[in-house]
Parts: structure tokens; sequence; C-alpha cells
């Protein structure tokens, strides 16, 4: 897929928490920049940043905090005091992007504070608590973003997890040092609709995430019409990052070649 010009119409990313698991984390990463994507990576703790530093990749996103929520007081806190601890690691990293959530996930990807039923108190202290966060990533020159997750399959109980939630919260704020981190993936399990809902959130889109349903592998593997998802998105002007955020169904440079087909023609 290439925009009018013959430039590629999006720069690609590509997870190495879920590729390449064979390699060590710095191995997979210099395998994605050699293969020509943006890294991502998920909880920093768990890295040995300056040999990620030393890797010679660019990355695009990581997690951009430890521990902590955004609906109650004391979580927010906590959230805020280890986003800032974030900060000079994405910095060191050269990255741009730091990944929030509506509370914080365990190992096997369960909320650590479930929210079945999720208050107007709550909703008051989310957008406070992003506003702050707003506050220091402009202050430190990084955007925060905001990821929406599905409550059915992966994440039961994640306090706004649906992307209108996302949006909602985003907009509402509307300030360029917060942003939403669209999964497609999530969406389609949790909302579907995934064009429209790409339309309403163009102007608050700071990356997009992919992967197939069901399955959660690349495009090619499940439902999702990712080629037509690009031709929408080439439509509508998006010019930004697409990551794949996906498990290889069979092996990671197949997975890899199926995303860059469906992306870039």
């Amino acid at each position: 897929m290439t925009s009018s010009n013959s430039a590629p119409a999006f720069r690609l990313a590509a997870c190495a928490e879920m590729l390449f698991r064979e390699l060590p984390a710095v191995e997979r990463v210099k395998r994605l920049d050699e293969l020509g994507f943006l890294v991502e990576i998920w909880d920093w703790t768990r890295h040995d940043i300056k040999a990620l530093a030393g890797s010679g990749a660019t990355f695009s996103s990581m997690t951009g905090y430890v521990t902590g929520t955004l609906a109650d007081p004391e979580g927010a806190a906590e959230l805020l005091r280890t986003a800032k601890l974030s900060i000079p690691v994405a910095k060191e990293l050269g990255i741009p992007r730091l990944n929030l959530h509506g509370t914080g996930l365990d190992g096997s990807g369960l909320p650590v504070r479930p929210a079945f039923l999720v208050t107007g108190s709550m909703w008051a202290q989310a957008r406070d608590t992003l506003n702050r966060l707003a506050d220091l990533g402009e202050a430190e020159g990084v955007t925060f973003v905001l990821e929406n997750l599905n409550a059915a399959v992966d994440h039961p109980g994640v306090p706004f997890g649906r992307a209108e939630d996302c949006l909602a919260l985003v907009a509402s704020i509307d300030r360029p040092s917060l942003r939403m981190m669209l999964d497609l993936y999530h969406a389609q399990i949790g909302e579907g609709n995934l064009i429209e809902l790409l339309k309403r959130s163009l102007p608050y889109i700071g990356e997009i995430q992919v992967a197939d349903v069901p399955g959660r592998c690349e495009p090619g593997t499940g439902e999702i019409n990712y080629p037509g998802i690009a031709e929408a998105l080439v439509a509508m002007g998006y010019r930004g990052v697409i990551g794949l955020e996906a498990w290889p169904s069979s092996d990671s440079e197949t997975a890899l070649r199926r995303f860059r087909t469906a992306f870039l023609g």
C-alpha cells in the first residue's frame, strides 16, 4: 500500500515480546530492525536497557508505567510515580510513545484491579489522572497513549477497555501529549465496525496496533479485512505507525511478511 506519491503510506512496527521468541530479547530487537521494522516492547523493567539502546534499532512504543491504575486516587498516584520513572528509559531508547491501560495487568494479562462496573466518580478520576499524565508528557516531550483492551477474551474486568471509552477520555482532554493506542484486534472483539471507529478516532490516534481475530495472529489468518482497512486509512489521511502485536501463526518471518503485504502491498 503506497500513497499517491509512491512513498510508503505507513511506518510499520513489530512487537519484540511476541515475535522471534526463540531468540534473546536483544537479538529479537536486532532481527526486527534488520527486517526494516520499528520495535515495540512492553514492561521495560524486564529488559537490559543499555543493551537495547546499543542494538541500533529504532523503537516505537513501550509500556509507560510499571504499576498503578487510572481510576482511584491511590492507584493514580502510583501510576504517575511509575510513569515518571519510565520517561528516562523511553528517552534512552528514543521511544516517543508510552502506553497506558485502565489498570495494571498481571503476568496473565488480567487486571490487577478489575472493575466490572465503572462509576461516574471513576470516570472523573481517570480523566484527572490522564490530564496529569498529559502535563507530564508535555513537560518531558513524550506522548502517553491510552490503549483499548477487550474484556471478552483476554482481559476480563479491565476498566475503560472499550475503544469508545478510550476515545471519550482522550477527546475530552484533547492535548497532543495524550493520544490513543488504537488496537484493532481488541476493538474487533469488543466493538467491531473498525473503519467507522478509525474515522471517529483519527484526530486522536497516536499509533495503531493490529492482529487478526480469532487467535491474535498476523493479518490474513482471521476475519479482519486488513488490506481494506489499509486502503481506508490511506483515504482518510493516516500516515502514522502501525504495529503488529500478534503471535505468529507459524513462524515470525512469515507473519511479518503477511503483515507487510497487508499494509504496504
